[in-house]
């Protein structure tokens, strides 16, 4: 295979969109209540067991500094707190954190005080919450500023709610202007060591995600990646076309498809060749992103109100994307222990 120049991976391509630009924008999260989430778990906890379960709403903060501060509170290590998934930090969002907490008398982390974040309730449950330990979450969203055609915005929202959109990872899977995908190449082609397991993570799976996302652009170049399917499709539980999370072992696609995927994988052959030798297997998923329960409302002229839920792993920012251009007001942070943002 060959291979393209390295300089492909410093920025993110514009993938292309599923329906015509409606030529609209908005302004996203100039509040942090503009953008509410609220996790949808896999189970509540059983009321018994080694580990505390805490109910969290959180606003302003990341999910890593709110861990932090939970193992602090509780004095364990942070390593023995565990959360199902990274939550916006500009948003208000409620998720489920555990502690594991076998011994000694439980702490009452609900009378805990910070100002980013509180704890809602907590209960004893049996296991450790690991990431992907949810169904999916919740989203409430107020786009303010909008300006645009409203019918042309009207009209991308009816085609959303009914075909859904592009399963696209979001760029805050690349990191800040896409850097970590030139990171994991730099990684996998050895040119730079990276001793941190969770930094090689994110590495990883930024690489894994820049090919998916190939894969999907092109099929919808093609208009092949809704319920269009392409000759040895490997198709999900509903029927539609699903892509490579590359790694070690065959496609399972054949025919036409399997030849999209590997003409994809051959013009990136040094982040698919390298993903393999990482030690990654394949695995499939789902080219389309189907929100559920959506609605949405215009409170005001300039003001529209989407709301609707997304399986575990689906992207807010794919369907948003579909629908209008947005932005988000420029953020300074100086000296903030909570400065990461997710």
């Amino acid at each position: 295979m060959t291979d393209t120049p390295q300089s492909q991976y410093t920025t993110l391509p514009q993938w292309p969109k599923a329906y015509p630009a409606s030529g609209a924008s908005a302004t996203l999260k100039l509040l942090n209540e503009d953008f509410i989430v609220t996790e949808l778990p896999l189970q509540l906890p059983s009321g018994a067991g080694e580990h505390l379960w805490l109910d969290v709403e959180k606003n302003g903060a990341n999910t890593a500094f709110v861990a932090q501060q939970l193992a602090e509170a509780a004095g364990v290590q942070e390593r023995d707190v565990g959360y199902a998934g990274l939550k916006d930090r500009y948003a208000i969002t409620r998720q489920w954190f555990s502690i594991y907490f076998p011994k000694g008398e439980t702490p009452d982390l609900t009378q805990f005080q910070h100002p980013e974040f509180k704890v809602l309730a907590q209960s004893r449950h049996v296991k450790k919450l690991r990431p992907g330990d949810l169904q999916g979450n919740r989203f409430r969203i107020v786009l303010r500023e909008v300006t645009g055609d409203r019918d042309a915005i009207e009209a991308n929202l009816k085609a959303v709610a009914s075909q859904g959109v592009p399963n696209y990872f979001g760029a805050q899977r690349f990191g800040h202007d896409g850097g970590n995908v030139e990171q994991g190449r730099a990684m996998l082609a050895r040119e730079i060591r990276v001793r941190n397991p969770k930094k090689k993570g994110i590495y990883l799976s930024a690489v894994r995600s820049f090919v998916f996302n190939e894969v999907l652009a092109l099929r919808i170049q093609q208009g092949l990646w809704g319920q269009k399917t392409l000759p040895g499709d490997v198709l999900d539980a509903a029927g539609r076309p699903t892509g490579p999370l590359w790694g070690r072992g065959r496609v399972g696609t054949t025919d036409q498809a399997q030849a999209l995927e590997n003409d994809v994988a051959a013009s990136h052959a040094s982040l698919c060749d390298g993903m393999e030798h990482a030690g990654l297997d394949q695995e499939r998923r789902s080219l389309v992103a189907i929100p559920q329960d959506m609605s949405w409302e215009w409170p005001q002229t300039d003001q529209l109100v989407l709301t609707f839920s997304l399986p575990a792993g689906n992207y807010a920012t794919s369907v948003l994307n579909e629908i209008l251009s947005t932005s988000e007001p420029e953020r300074h942070i100086e000296n903030s222990e909570s400065a990461s943002v997710e």
